[in-house]
C-alpha cells in the first residue's frame, strides 16, 4: 500500500546515520518529551526551538543545511521568515457576538490562504515551559500539502520537490497567521500569531486536535478528515470573544492501530506499533532518537505524512466511508 518507489529511500531499517550526525545526538530526546512519564505535564522545548534551550542545537544546523541543499528550498523557507509587521490594536472594539466574531475569523482565515480553521480554548498543556500565553482563545489553521509534490519526500540535491512543499506550506502558514491576527488586532482584540517552521510559545498539534481539525495518527503527526497527513499547522492566540470548535472522531485512531504503512515506510523505524505514555497521556510516540538523524540528514524526510493512507487522494474517501461503517458498529453493539 506504499505510495510510490523512491529511489532516495532506504529500506526500513537499513539506514545508519552517519557517525557525525549520532554524535551530535549528545542526550536522548525521549525524556525531554516525557517518554514514560505518568503525570501529566506541559512540554519541554526542544529541536526547533533556540538552541539554548535544548541540547540539539547543533543537529538543528544539520538539518537545515541538509534541506537548503535541495534545489529551491532556500527560497521556499526564507519565505516562511517573511511577514508583515503586527499592527495596534485598534482603540474600538468590534462587540459582536462571539459566535459572529468566530465566524468572521474564520472566514477571514479561509480567504486568507488557511485551508482549514479550528476554534479552542486556551489549556495551560498548549504552551511550552518556560513561555507565556496570556490570551484565553486558540485558533488554528491548516494548511494543505500539495500531494503530487508531497509524495516526491524525502529530497535531496537532485530533487528538492518534497521539501519545498514543506517550506510553501509554512510560508502560507506565516502568511495566514499574520494576516489573521491583524484582522483581529483590527476589530480591537489582542492577538499573536504562532506559525512554523521555528517553534514558539504555543504547541499546535493538541489544540488542533480539540478544535476538530484532526486526529493523532501513529507517526506522532495529525490526520485531517479533508487533507489526510499533508497538512502543516499554524496558530493564533486571541482575547476575542470565540465559540469553540468541536473534535472530529472520525476513524483514524482506530485505522493507526491496525494499519503498518507508516511503521514500515519510516527508513530508521523510529514509529512504535504501540501507544505510549506521554507526560501522563497514552499516545501514539515517535521515537525521536531514532527519527531526528535521520530527518536531519535527508532533508526533514517527510516519509511517514506522504506514505500514510488517509493522505491519498484516491483512499481517502473509501477509508471516510469504511471507519464511519465500524464506528457505527461499535456504537451500535455497545
Amino acid at each position: 500500500m506504499a505510495v510510490t518507489t523512491n529511489p532516495r529511500r532506504p529500506k526500513r531499517r537499513s539506514y545508519t546515520p552517519k557517525p557525525e550526525t549520532l554524535a551530535l545526538l549528545k542526550v536522548s530526546g525521549n525524556p525531554i518529551n516525557g517518554l514514560g512519564e505518568t503525570a501529566p505535564r506541559r512540554p519541554s522545548p526542544f529541536f526547533w526551538h533556540p538552541p539554548e534551550q535544548h541540547p540539539f542545537g547543533e543537529l538543528q544546523i544539520v538539518a537545515r543545511q541538509s534541506s537548503r541543499k535541495c534545489p529551491g528550498a532556500g527560497p521556499a523557507f526564507q519565505a516562511a521568515y517573511s511577514y508583515p509587521e503586527l499592527i495596534s490594536v485598534a482603540a474600538v472594539r468590534n462587540e459582536a457576538p462571539a459566535g459572529q466574531l468566530a465566524a468572521e475569523a474564520t472566514a477571514f482565515a479561509l480567504s486568507h490562504e488557511a485551508d482549514a480553521v479550528g476554534i479552542a480554548p486556551m489549556d495551560p498543556l498548549y504552551v511550552f515551559e518556560g513561555y507565556t500565553i496570556g490570551e484565553p482563545w486558540v485558533i488554528v489553521l491548516a494548511l494543505a500539502h500539495n500531494y503530487e509534490r508531497l509524495k516526491e519526500v524525502p529530497s535531496d540535491e537532485t530533487n528538492g520537490v518534497g521539501v519545498c512543499d514543506v517550506g510553501d506550506q509554512y510560508a502560507r502558514g506565516t502568511r495566514s497567521s499574520h494576516a489573521l491576527a491583524n484582522w483581529i488586532r483590527s476589530q480591537g482584540y489582542n492577538a499573536n500569531p504562532y506559525p512554523g517552521p521555528m517553534a514558539g510559545a504555543l504547541v499546535l498539534i493538541p489544540p488542533a486536535i480539540a478544535s476538530g481539525l484532526g486526529e493523532l495518527g501513529k507517526h506522532g503527526s495529525l490526520i485531517s478528515r479533508k487533507f489526510g497527513s499533508g497538512v502543516r499547522l499554524a496558530g493564533v492566540t486571541t482575547d476575542m470573544p470565540l465559540v469553540a470548535t468541536a473534535p472530529d472522531h472520525f476513524g483514524a485512531d482506530e485505522f493507526c492501530m491496525n494499519c503498518q504503512v507508516c511503521t514500515n515506510a519510516c527508513p530508521p523505524g523510529a514509529i512504535s506499533e504501540h501507544k505510549q505514555m506521554v507526560r501522563g497521556v497514552e499516545r501514539w510516540y515517535v521515537d525521536f532518537d531514532k527519527c531526528i538523524p535521520y530527518f536531519a540528514e535527508a532533508a526533514s524526510c517527510g516519509i511517514c505524512i506522504a506514505d500514510c493512507p488517509w493522505t491519498r487522494p484516491d483512499a481517502r474517501p473509501k477509508l471516510l466511508t469504511t471507519m464511519a461503517r465500524r464506528l457505527e458498529q461499535t456504537t451500535t453493539k455497545a
